[in-house]
């Protein structure tokens, strides 16, 4: 994707499958607030929210990691980088939850770099399409390993707002673990610590400029 128009084009072809606004911010690594504005530029909903539609649109920065995803190879040298992130974190960690969608094949390769197991979170922005977020509720994959009291890494693919890696952070401890730390490829918020968990990126993003 190079442009808005291509970003409110896959928009609208998500929308059109009856995938969430939520899902669709996942997929094209944006926040929920982007989602919905490209959503409703696009005119594949009805009438939109005067929240939204600001004609310069939310502020955000769209992250292409496609070339990597797509092809096996460079990504599991992906997941190697950020395995090698988490090296020195926590001795007695035997699992990895990787964060749906995309932060789940990311996971595998950092599980097997590491020797430790797989788990999968789905977090609550998949059913999410307006409202309260904290109205929704995540969930562990059972085809996955489980939680049961250990030590875990967390690995997504980008933070936007923070706010989905904070909620696997609590659902992991909600079910008696411990999040010893995270890693994802970009970080857009500059993170150091969540809820005291360390969180590690290959790439920080720094907006720079002028307010007006």
């Amino acid at each position: 994707m190079k442009n808005v128009d291509d970003l409110i084009d896959s928009a609208a072809e998500l929308a059109s499958r009856g995938v969430s606004k939520g899902e669709i911010a996942d997929e094209l690594n944006v926040s929920r607030e982007t989602a919905s504005w490209l959503v409703e530029r696009s005119g594949a909903r009805s009438e939109p929210t005067p929240e939204t539609t600001a004609a310069r649109g939310p502020q955000d920065i769209h992250v292409d990691w496609s070339a990597i995803g797509r092809d096996s190879a460079r990504l599991t040298h992906l997941g190697a980088a950020m395995a090698d992130l988490l090296s020195k974190e926590g001795e007695d960690v035997d699992l990895t939850i990787g964060i749906e969608k995309a932060g789940t094949p990311i996971a595998t390769v950092v599980a097997q770099e590491l020797g430790t197991d797989i788990g999968s979170y789905a977090p609550a922005k998949h059913q999410w399409e307006e409202g309260d977020i904290e109205d929704l509720g995540g969930g562990f994959s059972r085809n996955f390993a489980t939680i049961r009291d250990r030590d875990c890494y967390v690995v997504d693919d980008t933070v936007t707002s923070g706010t989905t890696l904070r909620e696997t952070i609590e659902a992991i401890r909600g079910q008696g673990g411990e999040p010893v730390a995270c890693v994802v490829i970009v970080d857009k918020q500059g993170l150091d610590t969540i809820d005291g968990v360390p969180v590690h990126s290959l790439i920080n993003v720094v907006p720079v400029g002028r307010e007006e």
